[in-house]
């Protein structure tokens, strides 16, 4: 809404241009969604008393937790609502929403919310742990990810460079062919250019950067696609869609890449591929240009990493403060990520998939970061609210959206390295107990174990803290291996 109306007033004062820069609203948005958490927190805990939202604690399996935890009887949950209202206010003033990936981490965001809230509801109705059934969780969280894997499989993002760096050079000596034929298709301006970048030496570095600098202008502003009437494989699906909206409709930037496929599809002994098929790839975090192709599976892939990525984060908050902080941590890693891969200089230099619509899913995850860190004012020990199941469900598909959206979804490893290690340890208990009859913890999660050791919550919960940290900078740290 800000962002629209500043871009309204700019012609008359240029004062408001600076509302308009991606930094300044992804700040503006955490401060907003912070400030609104601080706000209405307070009521929002207030109402959630007068109805009797409590957490119910109970003494069954494990006495010795219970004994720990009995003074948490009667806080309220389902605070998860405060996130979830501090976000979208701070997304519908600060983002531009016309941007679909924004829409879809939204989208993504509320169904999980959804899931998470009715859990809730049932357990507090019920007046114990037992709310949704696994099945109809699981339902619900398929359901998410079906939805956020399907789209980007049948409506795919610009993805891939639209302009050439050298490691896209198969034969510089053909590039002198594809110097010809764009010096009679380009104004006579990018002829000059052209000419004035002349490759006499394929083996020269400089004379190569010269003649891709120009190239790269070129095909921003020519267009290569009159007269094209070859058929087009359904593989290339981004370059079918490219054409059919047409050269005269398309921005710079999709111009750019349009004409960038069309080279290659002309000259494939001078090119190596940028695969338009990029989008159904996963890329190996620390290596470069390394990238699984799924196709079709990449739906499932997209499920599986919502589904864990939202139930870790549910399976971590047992402690006051713990998934809120560690949630925070991976947002700021993930909100980093995004600005980095939407931008083709620093996605250029760090070999990274450039995703130039990420760039709003820096606003989107500075709001949640804003959310978390007011929602941990109040959650943070003695908690005075606990999020429930509308706030883990939500903060984990969150981030595990954003791992997909950056495409950067095998860093989700590193980046939310302890909601990972939560979720390892239930699924050793469970399986070495029913393997063994032995338990390999005191209880699982792992938060449980160490407390039983006695170790104080607030021990157990800055000591992770430190571990989700120390994780998330390893997984910045990966991006520059390459």
């Amino acid at each position: 809404m800000l962002y629209y109306l500043a871009l309204h007033l700019v012609p008359h004062l240029s004062v408001f241009n600076v509302f308009t820069y991606l930094t300044v609203r992804a700040g503006a948005a955490a401060l907003t969604a912070f400030a609104i958490s601080l706000a209405i927190g307070p009521t929002v805990i207030r109402l959630l008393h007068s109805l009797k939202i409590g957490q119910y604690i109970r003494k069954a399996h494990v006495a010795d937790l219970h004994e720990l935890h009995k003074n948490k009887a009667g806080t309220p949950t389902m605070g998860g609502v405060l996130i979830l209202l501090s976000t979208l206010t701070a997304l519908l003033l600060w983002a531009r929403m016309s941007n679909r990936l924004v829409l879809l981490a939204a989208l993504v965001l509320l169904v999980l919310g959804g899931v998470g809230f009715f859990d809730d509801y049932l357990k507090l109705r019920r007046k114990q742990n037992e709310g949704l059934s696994a099945k109809a969780k699981f339902a619900g969280q398929i359901f998410a990810g079906f939805m956020l894997g399907a789209v980007l499989y049948c409506y795919p993002i610009a993805l891939s460079r639209g302009h050439f760096i050298a490691e896209d050079i198969r034969d510089w000596r053909g590039m002198r062919d594809v110097a010809d034929m764009l010096s009679v298709k380009a104004s006579a301006e990018g002829a000059a250019l052209l000419a004035s970048a002349p490759l006499t030496d394929p083996g020269d570095p400089e004379q190569q950067r010269r003649l891709l600098h120009a190239i790269n202008k070129i095909l921003a502003k020519t267009d290569l696609a009159s007269g094209i009437a070859a058929e087009i494989p359904p593989a290339e699906k981004e370059l079918a869609q490219l054409l059919a909206r047409g050269p005269s409709q398309l921005d710079e930037r999709d111009r750019q890449r349009l004409n960038r496929m069309l080279l290659e599809r002309q000259f494939p002994a001078s090119f190596w591929p940028s695969t338009t098929q990029v989008h159904t790839r996963v890329e190996v975090p620390g290596l470069k240009w390394v990238l699984i192709p799924l196709g079709a599976l990449y739906i499932p892939f997209v499920i599986f990493i919502i589904v864990g990525a939202s139930n870790a984060v549910n399976l971590t908050d047992g402690l006051d403060g713990l998934a809120a902080g560690a949630s925070i941590v991976s947002l700021t890693a993930y909100t980093a990520i995004a600005y980095i891969v939407s931008r083709a200089d620093w996605a250029t230099y760090l070999f990274l998939i450039h995703v130039p619509e990420a760039s709003e899913l820096t606003v989107f995850g500075a709001a949640l970061l804003g959310a978390g860190l007011g929602f941990l004012w109040f959650n943070s020990h003695p908690a005075e609210v606990f999020m429930g199941d509308t706030g883990s469900l939500a903060l984990g598909g969150a981030i595990g959206t954003m791992a997909v959206l950056t495409k950067q979804e095998l860093l989700l490893i590193l980046v939310g390295g302890l909601f990972v290690i939560e979720a390892l340890s239930v699924m050793i208990q469970v399986g070495w107990y029913k393997f063994r009859h032995v338990r390999v913890f005191r209880m699982a999660p792992l938060h449980h174990h160490f407390e039983l050791l006695g170790w104080s919550e607030t021990k157990v919960t800055i000591r992770f803290w430190i571990i989700a940290l120390v994780l998330a900078l390893m997984s910045l740290a990966t991006l520059k291996l390459r």
